[in-house]
C-alpha cells in the first residue's frame, strides 16, 4: 500500500464565490420593535437578517425564506415579505471581500420587511450570530453597524406611521 493511500478524496474545496446580491430582512413588531442580531464573526455588530442568493436565478423573496430561516429558526412562506422596493448598492467591507470572486467590490442589496404578531425568542445559527436583542426603531437603527441597514429600520418608521 503507498504512503496516503486511501485519502483521496478527503481534501475539502474551497465554497463557490457568493453572488453579490442579497436580501436584508427587517423583522419588526407592529409597535415597530426590531429584531438585531450579533455577528459571530465581528462582535459589536449589529444587524438585521441578510443573506445572499444562493444561485443567480434564486427569486429574491426565496432568500429571504432561506435566510431568515437559518438565522433565527421562523420558517414562514414567501408572500410572508413585503418587498420594499429599495435597493442599496455598496462597497463589501474588506475583511469579507475573499468570500466573493477576486473582481467583485461592491453588492447590491435588496430591503424586505417581515411584520410579525410579537417579539419572538429566535433561534441563532452560532456560526453566524451569537447574541439578539429587541430595540424600538430608533434605538435599533442607531445600533446598526451598517447604513443600509440603519436606513432600512428609517424606512420602516416611515412606513409605519403611513400604515
Amino acid at each position: 500500500m503507498s504512503a496516503g493511500a486511501g485519502t483521496e478524496g478527503t481534501a475539502r474545496s474551497a465554497p463557490p464565490p457568493k453572488i453579490p446580491e442579497s436580501v436584508l430582512v427587517v423583522i419588526y413588531t407592529r409597535a415597530l420593535d426590531v429584531l438585531l442580531l450579533e455577528r459571530a464573526d465581528h462582535a459589536g455588530f449589529w444587524q438585521s437578517v441578510t443573506g445572499s442568493r444562493a444561485t443567480a436565478d434564486e427569486p429574491l423573496r426565496a432568500t429571504c425564506v432561506r435566510e431568515v430561516a437559518e438565522e433565527t429558526g421562523l420558517a414562514l412562506p414567501a408572500d410572508s415579505f413585503d418587498d420594499w422596493n429599495l435597493t442599496h448598492r455598496y462597497e463589501i467591507y474588506a475583511q469579507w471581500r475573499k468570500r466573493y470572486a477576486p473582481s467583485v467590490t461592491h453588492n447590491t442589496e435588496h430591503v424586505f420587511g417581515l411584520c410579525v404578531s410579537q417579539r419572538f425568542d429566535p433561534v441563532l445559527a452560532p456560526a453566524e450570530h451569537t447574541a439578539w436583542r429587541w430595540l424600538p426603531w430608533r434605538d435599533a437603527a442607531d445600533a446598526c453597524f451598517s447604513w443600509t441597514n440603519a436606513a432600512a429600520i428609517r424606512e420602516l418608521a416611515v412606513r409605519g406611521r403611513a400604515g
